[in-house]
């Protein structure tokens, strides 16, 4: 697979980054042209301009990483990261109303993220390490219910957690694939091989910190 830079968001969303490891990161991203940099929203707007003219997607968390925050807070938080630049939201959904079977509260957290993303595209993260094939598939029909762009397995952040799965990337991508929605496989992506399983399995995108790694 000869395109694999332009299927990847070239990630830095670790606490202890420094301002240093952002200029690398959105360096590295020109040099290898990715698809996209994904980035905490407080940097959105410095990769904005750092970025401009190159094409390059930026793309931030929003309930990150736990995705436990009130709907008003996720929303207040998309509106600030769209007006900062940010061209595309990935939110991580509700995990503990999802396992309650509180669908109703998970349809409206994500349509309230959806309508302040305005023509942004919207990935829903649902930290698969965490569910069940059961709850996998559920929340797929919950994203695609409240009109989603994209289903992503993980945040990257749940301790002694597996990350993407090519078993759950192939169950996401047949639930909401017939629907229009697309598969974003993050979460322990670190070499070549990796990339093209996940990708084989019916991924879109792929967001990880190890891009240089698999493309080189």
């Amino acid at each position: 697979m000869n395109n694999l830079n332009k299927h990847i968001e070239h990630t830095l969303l670790k606490q202890d980054a420094k301002h240093e490891d952002f200029i690398r990161l959105f360096d590295e991203a020109k040099k290898y042209n990715f698809l996209g940099v994904c980035i905490n929203p407080m940097y959105v707007k410095f990769a904005k301009e750092y970025l401009k003219d190159s094409g390059i997607k930026i793309v931030t968390v929003v309930g990150f990483p736990l995705g436990a925050n009130k709907t008003e807070v996720k929303t207040f938080e998309t509106s600030k990261a769209v007006e900062d630049g940010a061209d595309e939201i990935d939110m991580v959904i509700n995990v503990t109303k999802l396992k309650d079977k509180d669908y109703k509260f998970v349809i409206n957290d994500i349509k309230s993220v959806k309508q302040a993303c305005k023509d942004k595209p919207l990935k829903v993260i649902l930290e698969t390490d965490l569910l069940n094939k059961e709850e996998i598939k559920k929340a797929c029909q919950l994203c695609i219910e409240a009109k989603a762009d994209f289903v992503k397995t993980s945040t990257g952040f749940v301790k002694n957690g597996v990350g993407a799965k090519e078993e759950d990337v192939k169950l996401m991508y047949e639930t909401v694939s017939p629907y229009g929605l697309k598969v974003k496989a993050s979460g322990g992506i670190r070499d070549k091989e990796t990339a093209i399983k996940m990708l084989a399995a019916g991924a879109e995108r792929l967001g990880t910190s190890s891009g240089v790694k698999i493309v080189s």
